[in-house]
C-alpha cells in the first residue's frame, strides 16, 4: 500500500489519544459532480476541509486517517496542512472499492484502537450530536449508522419500468454515516466476503448475522453527489448562519 505521511507541524489535539479514530473515504469518483466534489466551495471552504473540520472540532474524536486516491494525496495534504487539521495524522491510497479502502484505513490504527468511526468525506455537515450518537451506541453494539426516515413513497420497479408494488414506507430508512465498527469483529464478518458486494460498512455485519443499531441522523447531513446537492448544502449553512 502506498502511503503520503501528511506534512502538519503542528500538536496533536489533547484529547487524541482518549478519542475514537475516525476513518474518512475520499476516493469517490464524482462522475455525476462533472468535477472533484470534495473540491467546491461550500460558503467559502472546500467540502473536504468542511467535513474534516467537523471532526476535528468534535471533542469524542481522536486522530482521522483520510483515505484519497492516488493522484488527489498531495492536494489533500496540502489542503490539511493550509487549514491546521492537526487531527489528521495519516493520508493514504484507497483500494478498488469502498470496503477495501476502509481496509487501507484500518491498517493505520494504533493496536490498542478497539473501534472506529467511518464517515463519507461528501458529508460536510454532520452535527456532533449525529458522531455522539454512533459513539454511545458502540458500547452495547458491534455496529452502528445513524438513519433518518423515508419522506417519499417507495414502489419497486420492473426491468422494464413497470410498478410491481409499493413499499410500505413505515419500515424504510435512509443510512447516513458515520457508521461506527467494533474493528475485531468488523475484520471478522469480512472473512470470506466478497468486498464489492458492500456499498456501506454496517452491511457486512448484517451478512455476518450481527446486530446493528440504528441512532438518529439528520435530514441535513446530506452527501454531495450532484450539483443540486451544493446548493441544498449552502442553504442549510447560510439558515445556520442566520440563526
Amino acid at each position: 500500500m502506498n502511503k503520503t505521511k501528511p506534512l502538519l507541524q503542528y500538536d496533536l489535539a489533547e484529547n487524541q489519544s482518549n478519542g475514537i479514530p475516525v476513518i474518512v473515504v475520499a476516493g469517490g469518483s464524482s462522475t455525476r459532480m462533472g468535477q472533484n466534489k470534495l473540491l467546491i466551495r461550500l460558503n467559502g471552504l472546500p467540502v473536504l476541509v468542511r467535513t474534516l473540520k467537523a471532526f476535528q472540532q468534535c471533542q469524542g474524536v481522536g486522530n482521522m486517517i483520510l483515505v484519497a486516491a492516488k493522484d488527489t494525496l498531495l492536494e489533500y495534504q496540502k489542503l490539511c496542512d493550509n487549514y491546521m487539521l492537526s487531527k489528521v495524522t495519516d493520508i493514504v491510497e484507497g483500494g478498488k472499492n469502498r470496503q477495501e479502502s476502509v481496509l487501507c484505513g484500518l491498517k493505520q490504527l494504533k493496536d490498542s484502537d478497539e473501534a472506529v468511526l467511518i464517515h463519507d468525506a461528501a458529508r460536510p455537515l454532520v452535527s456532533d450530536k449525529i458522531i455522539d450518537r454512533v459513539i454511545n451506541g458502540l458500547k452495547e453494539f458491534n455496529a452502528v449508522t445513524p438513519v433518518v426516515k423515508v419522506k417519499d413513497t417507495i414502489k419497486q420497479i420492473a426491468a422494464d419500468g413497470v410498478v410491481i408494488k409499493t413499499v410500505k414506507r413505515d419500515d424504510l430508512v435512509q443510512v447516513q454515516t458515520p457508521q461506527g465498527v467494533k474493528i475485531k469483529e468488523y475484520l471478522s464478518a469480512l472473512k470470506d466476503k466478497d468486498l464489492s458486494l458492500f456499498t456501506d460498512d454496517v452491511s457486512i455485519f448484517e451478512a455476518a448475522g450481527d446486530k446493528v443499531l440504528t441512532v438518529e441522523g439528520d435530514y441535513k447531513n446530506i452527501k454531495i453527489t450532484t450539483p443540486e446537492d451544493v446548493l441544498i448544502a449552502e442553504a442549510f449553512l447560510s439558515e445556520e448562519a442566520a440563526e
